[in-house]
């Protein structure tokens, strides 16, 4: 099976790391980024990748190289100017149009759901996306009806608002959705919504994390430590 993954970006809240390295080279752990996401794909039968990358290419390519070290086997798909994450996916179709299904992973997500239900997706159906808790940014504080603090909670997941996980499943149809130049979360999503031809596949308690800032690569490195068995 394959896996595109989006690894474009120009990281511009990682600065000065991502000055000289491209943001899915931040080691978490001493681990790049794309290597976490390398590792947890295989691990759910992905074994042909597609980087689809851009600012700082030519040194992902050099370092991760064509994935034989790793036991997969990795293409590049370079972008010479911003494309968006939908004109991003539709300049890789030569690697991905033959697939009856493939996945898409954004760059800064790391995770360790299951993607077995994914791979399932009904076959009228065009994509899927995996959807996580709202993380609060802030602490919660719970009172009673007298007004008295009972309860301090940091940072909760919000477990009756949904947002986009940042990995999908497509169809190949896909490519018939896709902008040129453009968002898929913008540009793609809501007209196969509109269409019934996207389904969201809930993710209750699992790991998740996209890492946007220095703040996040610390507390990352935090819960990998505690996380035991993964990827």
């Amino acid at each position: 099976m394959k896996a595109a993954i989006l690894a474009g970006g120009y990281g511009k809240r990682l600065r000065p790391l991502t000055n000289k390295i491209p943001k899915n080279m931040v080691p978490i752990n001493r681990k790049p980024i794309i290597i976490w996401q390398i590792e947890w794909l295989r691990k759910y039968g992905v074994d042909e990748f597609v980087l689809l990358t851009g600012y700082l290419g030519d040194i992902l390519e050099k370092e991760i190289g064509d994935g034989r070290d790793i036991g997969v086997h990795i293409n590049y798909c370079r972008e010479y100017e911003p494309l968006g994450t939908g004109g991003a996916v539709l300049n890789g179709m030569e690697y991905l149009k033959d697939e009856e299904i493939f996945f898409v992973v954004n760059g800064d997500v790391l995770t360790n759901l299951d993607l077995r239900e994914m791979t399932l997706l009904d076959k009228d159906l065009i994509g899927g996306l995996a959807l996580v808790p709202l993380p609060s940014p802030y602490g919660i504080i719970e009172i009673d009806r007298a007004g008295f603090i009972r309860r301090f909670i940091e940072k909760p997941l919000i477990y009756d608002k949904w947002i986009n996980g940042g990995v999908y499943v497509f169809r190949r149809e896909i490519f018939n959705y896709l902008p040129q130049k453009g968002s898929i979360e913008h540009d793609t999503f809501p007209t196969l919504a509109e269409k019934g031809l996207l389904k969201g596949f809930i993710y209750r308690d699992v790991f998740w994390m996209s890492i946007d800032s220095h703040k996040d690569i610390e507390e990352a490195s935090k819960r990998l430590s505690k996380l035991a068995g993964w990827p």
